[in-house]
């Protein structure tokens, strides 16, 4: 493949990112109530744990209002901020009420419209309103737009989405029946590895899976994406055959990966041995096939995918084939990985020459390279004085970016160095980010986001060689 169709293959790969966190972005910041109405259901409902009638009447409410509400006002705010948020929330409105489903698909769709019209707006009055009449305009702008949009919502955008997503129910049932859901792990985990966890889970199985719980009270496709099981069976199989910085950085991966519920820790690790997706799609496979002959299901979506949030969205009843399906999708995927790894080279089993190997491979190379000159800093980088603030950016935001913050500010702490570490979803990076640290697959995303900032790209937000590198030469900077 020639460096041209490597790089329209990238840039592809990142537009399909980019809308896929734009989808998660809306339901990634609302995962919290999410999770508080699976709680209250998996509680209060009359087959819940302890069922009470009075509290159980908070359920219909906040799924049919509250979560659609949230989605919208973000969906709105992501394009537009606070005026965004709000004329988004407004449109929200009319598709819950045109509707007699959860409108988190109709949400998905208005809220960032509602957006969008009231920026365009904006624009297009920018500098040409009266002084004084401000906050009548602003107020009132928001107020007919929003109000448009809401019947827009209710007799046109609700009423299609429904259909739309009576079909996908109804897809999704065929698969059920007849038996091919296992099927959709040969789609799902490939695409995890490629950052598109969230966007699947958050964008498309949540919305789905929130609607299938209010008819059945579970859903087996909060299960697809987030099972720890392949990518534990990974993690242990580098722990056992491993070599290198792979096999010592594997158990406090798996760790993080089924306890702390950060899917992501795994992914270089796929990355630097491709052929292990087809453990991965086996494990997904043999453990959605064992949910569906258990009949499993959870309550909400387990975000983080820990294993604790995963008995903790189960129902009373579903524990065994819940554990069933964890535990044999993590062995086969062993038993796959174990193969693999037996049999493969030892010079490709280390993770900082696997990483280096598969950037060429993918025609991508680091924007930032390693190693640095005496005479100061290379085209694209700060000296530590111009450095204020240095931002961890991942697809949601709170996962693989929150860790590598954690270390690098340990390591900053450590250094004596005068700078902010903090971490960020990739589609809102801060204005003031002066350097930007992403895994290598997200790093174009982040310099389309913020090209003007020092931009540098990691293979595993937990163990890279890169932190000391940049803890070093700016210490330096300041000696």
């Amino acid at each position: 493949m020639s460096a041209e169709e490597n790089q329209k293959s990238g840039s592809i790969r990142a537009k399909i990112q980019r809308f896929g966190s734009y989808l998660s972005g809306m339901i990634m910041p609302n995962i919290g109530a999410f999770i508080a109405w699976g709680i209250i259901t998996a509680l209060f409902i009359p087959d819940g744990w302890t069922p009470n009638e009075d509290l159980a009447s908070l359920v219909d409410p906040m799924i049919n209002y509250l979560l659609p509400l949230l989605i919208g006002y973000t969906g709105g705010k992501m394009i537009h901020d606070t005026r965004g948020g709000v004329v988004g929330a407004i449109a929200t409105m009319g598709v819950i009420v045109g509707a007699d489903i959860p409108m988190f698909l109709g949400a998905m769709v208005i809220g960032p419209l509602g957006g969008y019209l009231i920026k365009k707006f904006d624009d297009a009055v920018d500098g040409k309103i009266r002084q004084g009449f401000e906050m009548l305009v602003n107020n009132f702008s928001a107020g007919i737009i929003g109000g448009a949009m809401t019947i827009i919502g209710y007799y046109a955008i609700g009423p299609f989405v429904a259909g739309f997503n009576n079909i996908l129910a109804a897809g999704v049932e065929a698969i059920v029946n007849a038996g091919l859901l296992p099927l959709a792990s040969i789609f799902i985990e490939p695409a995890k590895v490629l950052f598109l966890n969230n966007a699947i889970n958050h964008g498309i199985l949540t919305p789905l899976g929130t609607n299938e719980v209010s008819e059945t009270g579970q859903s087996i496709l909060f299960m697809l994406e987030t099972n720890p099981g392949p990518g534990l069976g990974v993690l242990l199989a580098y722990w056992v055959f491993g070599r290198g910085m792979s096999k010592s950085s594997a158990p406090g991966a798996a760790l993080i990966h089924f306890v702390g519920g950060i899917h992501e820790i795994y992914f270089p690790y796929i990355l630097m041995k491709p052929q292990l997706l087809l453990a991965v799609i086996g494990g997904g496979m043999s453990g959605v096939f064992t949910f569906v002959l258990f009949d499993a299901g959870l309550r909400a979506v387990p975000s983080p995918g820990s294993i604790i949030a995963y008995f903790a969205m189960t129902p009373p009843g579903n524990y065994v084939g819940v554990a069933l399906g964890i535990i044999i999708a993590t062995a086969v995927s062993f038993a796959i990985a174990s193969a693999i790894l037996r049999f493969s080279k030892a010079e490709e089993d280390d993770l900082g020459s696997a990483a280096t190997k598969m950037e060429e491979m993918k025609g991508k190379e680091s924007s930032v390279t390693s190693g640095l000159k005496e005479e100061g800093a290379k085209p694209g980088q700060l000296f530590a004085h111009d450095i204020n603030k240095v931002v961890f950016a991942c697809d949601a935001g709170m996962g693989s970016s929150a860790m590598g913050a954690s270390v690098l500010k340990d390591k900053v702490k450590k250094a004596g160095l005068d700078m902010e570490v903090t971490n960020s979803a990739i589609n809102q990076i801060p204005e003031d980010a002066d350097v930007i640290i992403t895994h290598k697959d997200l790093t174009e995303r982040a310099e389309a986001k913020r090209p003007d900032a020092e931009h540098v790209s990691v293979d595993n937000f937990l163990g890279s060689d890169k932190y000391d590198e940049l803890v070093d030469r700016w210490k330096a900077d300041q000696e």
